[in-house]
């Protein structure tokens, strides 16, 4: 499974890129915003960072204004990914999109339904929110496994993305589920690193080490 970050910070995502571990970034309007930095120099920057997908979130709820804001956005890097709502004007706008080459990231998915027809009209990746469905009492991760197997049963090439992640074990639910991707903010990366247990561990090591007076 892939892990990206969501985040719009550049510290954030130096720090994860650095330990070799995050394959890409999501970004949306409300992480972009939280930066308050100029938009394109923020992006670019981005984009300059991450090995893999970026993806970038269009504003536009119309059509035309998806369609032209997508093409505007993929031309930032290559490794950029449209973001597009699924509503009816998102659907027409990933299969416009994706039929001109441009990979798109359809988010705010919420039905095994929608990710039919995203898959359908072409996304690259379908979104599912995982922790909203979870706030108004859902069980996300039921929508990803439902997902899975539908693509599953007739080869589709999308790939899920699981997103709204909110914890270590909804990662591991994803990854169990067989979703492509888990995006999550950074804090709750660095929480998949750690374990009591191995902090107990590292220090008795480190203690036997020292009262042995042994070097290296």
């Amino acid at each position: 499974m892939k892990i990206f970050i969501d985040t719009a910070n550049v510290a954030e995502i130096r720090d994860g890129v650095s330990i070799g571990i995050v394959d890409g970034v999501t970004t949306n309007p409300s992480l972009i915003a939280k930066e308050k930095r100029p938009f394109r120099p923020l992006v670019e920057e981005i984009c300059s960072i991450v090995p893999g997908d970026v993806s970038l979130e269009v504003v536009a709820t119309d059509f035309e204004g998806m369609v032209k804001e997508g093409e505007e956005l993929s031309k930032i890097a290559k490794n950029v990914v449209v973001k597009c709502p699924l509503t009816k004007d998102g659907l027409r706008a990933v299969r416009h999109l994706s039929g001109k080459g441009i990979r798109v990231n359809q988010t705010l998915c919420f039905s095994a339904t929608q990710a039919l027809l995203s898959a359908k009209a072409g996304a690259t990746y379908i979104s599912p929110f995982l922790g909203r469905l979870d706030d108004i009492s859902h069980v996300g991760m039921d929508l990803v496994r439902d997902i899975v197997e539908i693509y599953r049963n007739y080869g589709f090439t999308t790939q899920v993305l699981a997103a709204s992640i909110r914890s270590p074990l909804h990662v591991v639910d994803a990854a169990k589920a067989g979703a492509h991707v888990a995006t999550m903010p950074f804090a709750v990366l660095e929480q998949l690193m750690k374990h009591p247990l191995t902090d107990i561990g590292l220090k008795k090591f480190l203690d036997d080490w020292a009262k042995a007076g042994v070097k290296l």
